[in-house]
């Protein structure tokens, strides 16, 4: 691969709504690593919540807009393997054979998720981090089985100054949230969240870390509902804890 020296910034709803802090910390980190970093203040939802809903039609609308917004050529790195993955994997079944074929095919090819891009791409994983908390990491399923993310989260924790990573037992068992799962079936997500949590607690650990702010969200509403001590952050919050 030829030395990458510009990125594309892929901002998801949840982040850009909930958690924009991340947002800046990712442009934080990539400049960092030394790139230059471009934003498209019009792109929108790369269109999962519709496609995994049912409604193909408006998920096809969206992934249109996603690839003109990033029809640049650059590579596109953004925080959520959920997100990520879903462009992969899915924009297959909506564009194969159609008039956007080569553009999907160019997009899967080109687009990482942070922790991936950092580590196998660039290459790099100390930026000098300080976070002196101990800290928990939650495998999304999403990371796990749709990205196949590895171990690229942890290797990046193993560098922060001060943070000492405890796994919790069950890791790669989901907590809950699942998209339209939690809204559609409120009862067994709330239980999943509850047990997540409880295996977080059961390390001592002062926060739970991922790489996708969808979960995070979800397991934070139930720990503010009980007002349990433990909080949750984004990898990419703690990664760039402590750097200029």
């Amino acid at each position: 691969m030829k030395k990458i020296t510009e990125v594309d910034l892929f901002i998801p709803c949840f982040i850009d709504q909930v958690y924009p802090q991340t947002a800046f910390n990712m442009v934080k980190l990539l400049e960092k690593a030394g790139l230059k970093v471009h934003y498209n203040p019009n792109q929108t939802c790369c269109g999962q919540m519709a496609f995994n809903s049912g409604f193909w039609d408006e998920a096809k609308k969206l992934g249109v807009k996603f690839m003109n917004d990033f029809s640049n050529q650059r590579v596109v790195v953004g925080p959520s393997a959920s997100c990520i993955g879903y462009i992969k994997n899915n924009y297959q079944e909506l564009f194969h054979n159609t008039s956007y074929h080569l553009e999907y095919k160019y997009l899967k090819e080109n687009i990482y998720e942070i922790t991936d891009f950092l580590v196998n791409v660039l290459g790099k994983t100390d930026f000098g981090s300080v976070f002196e908390h101990k800290v928990t990491y939650h495998d999304s399923c999403a990371a796990l089985r749709e990205y196949k993310l590895g171990d690229e989260p942890r290797t990046l924790l193993s560098k922060v100054k001060g943070l000492e990573l405890v796994e919790m037992k069950d890791t790669h068992t989901c907590c809950g949230f699942g998209g339209t799962f939690s809204v559609k079936f409120e009862p067994i997500s709330t239980a999943m969240a509850q047990q997540k949590v409880q295996n977080a607690l059961e390390t001592g650990a002062e926060y739970i870390v991922s790489t996708d702010s969808s979960c995070l969200m979800h397991q934070y509403g139930y720990i503010k509902k009980h007002n349990l001590p433990i909080k949750v952050a984004h990898l990419v919050d703690v990664l760039a804890s402590g750097i200029d």
